[in-house]
């Protein structure tokens, strides 16, 4: 039994040793589009799938308690990080993946006859994939890994990002400036009440994210071939679900409909979906980041980012949001990736969806991407990102567009010459305001004060 540690050569075969047989075989030699392979989080999933069918058909009575115990050890040093290379078949393969599907049965089968010495000898398709086929293991496997990474990974990276916010935004209650429309000056706000926006961007898709889950939960396994659970157990997929849940913590069930669960890949496209929204709302913080933060001459220089490495290999000294350029290319990146599973999902040709492949590794990819991104925006730059309080406080200054205070006392036109001649001479619209009105000083002070403004007052 081999042990786990953290070394890369621990978590492949033995130099040279190929535990795959002939079937992988013909898929490398047929598949050869491109040279991504299938997740490792998927094949994790793939592996999770297997240990606990082979639980479930020993429960069953199907399959004895020796070769259940070999499918589960084998199934186990795969999700422990084991074997990874593999798994080396083209995600641009046959489209109900069943390349890969293969390619674990042989995987786990070979590892099992190891371990014995040659005692065990596990057939791939009667024993390790017994109860099942790729077109409900495929789809089974889409959902079980984009469910745990969203649980374990995005949801938490998502909840950390909103919590940076928050603690951000209660160090500048007080820190009033100028908020923007069409990129012109507009009425004020408290910086709190911008990161604020932020922040409620960021609950917004952790609540769609997580109410997205319960169709992830539904699982196509149980439904063989087309949907009509031939040659498997008609309490199979109520065993499998009930095993799987126990090991993951999440709640799985078996689908509501197997035709559609097996046809059409509707969750899928739902959730990518939700991870799209997700994209733009990083993608629009990180702007606004972006905006604020540039400069420091010529730019709005109204945050400061930490300063992380060198921004120019000619322009000594300068420095430049490279987290949140990163974040963007990243969303760019999910953005594109909901429209490769859009189309995908299309391709539900009567009983089976033939692009499982190509939406599990996309989903998957887009889901790793937002919970990286969201964790690097919130340690590496909302967390230690400074504000320039002397920008901001001339910014508020100068202002015409406060002047709106004055509309229900001297009306828009008024209020408007003021602010253009306040704008023209480079004066506040206080002082303008002195010189082209009756109201008193005390007054316009009280109306004009941005503290009242941000809160709505006039």
């Amino acid at each position: 039994m081999l042990k786990k540690d953290d070394s890369a050569a621990s978590k492949s075969s033995e130099k040279n040793a190929i535990l795959y047989g002939s079937e992988t075989a013909k898929a490398l030699s047929n598949f050869t589009i491109s040279k991504l392979k299938m997740p490792r989080a998927f094949i994790s999933a793939l592996a999770t799938i297997k240990s606990a069918c082979a639980q479930a058909n020993q429960e069953l009575g199907l399959l004895d308690a020796e070769k259940s115990a070999a499918i589960q050890m084998a199934a186990k040093e795969i999700t422990d990080g084991f074997h990874v290379d593999q798994f080396p078949v083209d995600v641009f393969q046959t489209g109900s993946g069943t390349s890969t599907n293969m390619n674990i049965n042989e995987v786990i089968a070979s590892i099992a006859k190891q371990h014995s010495q040659q005692k065990i000898s596990l057939h791939p398709n009667d024993d390790v994939n017994m109860g099942q086929s790729s077109n409900d293991v495929i789809p089974s496997c889409i959902h079980l890994s984009a469910a745990k990474l969203i649980s374990e990974e995005l949801l938490p990276s998502l909840q950390h990002l909103r919590h940076t916010l928050d603690a951000k935004a209660s160090e500048h209650i007080n820190t009033i400036k100028t908020g923007r429309t069409h990129l012109m000056d507009a009425m004020p706000l408290s910086l709190a009440q911008e990161i604020s926006g932020w922040s409620s961007q960021i609950r917004f898709a952790y609540e769609q994210l997580e109410n997205s889950l319960s169709s992830l939960l539904k699982l196509a396994i149980g439904g063989t071939a087309i949907g009509t659970g031939v040659n498997t157990h008609p309490e199979f997929a109520g065993i499998v679900t009930r095993i799987l849940s126990q090991s993951t913590g999440l709640t799985f069930t078996p689908a509501d409909n197997y035709f559609r669960a097996i046809s059409a890949q509707d969750t899928a496209v739902h959730v990518s979906g939700m991870l799209k929204t997700t994209a733009v709302s990083l993608s629009k913080i990180s702007n606004d980041i972006r905006w604020l933060s540039s400069g420091p001459l010529n730019g709005l220089n109204e945050l400061q980012l930490p300063a992380l490495q060198k921004g120019s290999s000619i322009m000594p000294g300068k420095v430049n949001p490279v987290i949140p350029e990163a974040v963007l290319m990243a969303c760019t990146q999910v953005i594109g990736n909901d429209t490769t599973i859009t189309l995908a999902g299309q391709s539900g040709n009567f009983q089976l969806n033939t692009m499982l492949p190509l939406i599990g590794h996309t989903l998957i990819q887009s889901i790793q991407l937002l919970s990286s991104s969201s964790s690097a925006l919130a340690d590496k730059v909302i967390k230690n990102m400074q504000v320039n309080h002397s920008m901001i406080n001339q910014n508020l200054a100068k202002n015409p567009i406060l002047a709106t205070a004055l509309n229900k006392l001297i009306g828009y036109d008024k209020s408007a010459e003021i602010a253009k001649k306040a704008y023209e001479e480079k004066r506040t619209v206080l002082d303008v305001a002195i010189e082209l009105t009756d109201i008193t000083e005390t007054e316009l002070v009280k109306l004009l004060d941005p503290k009242r403004l941000i809160r709505g007052e006039t």
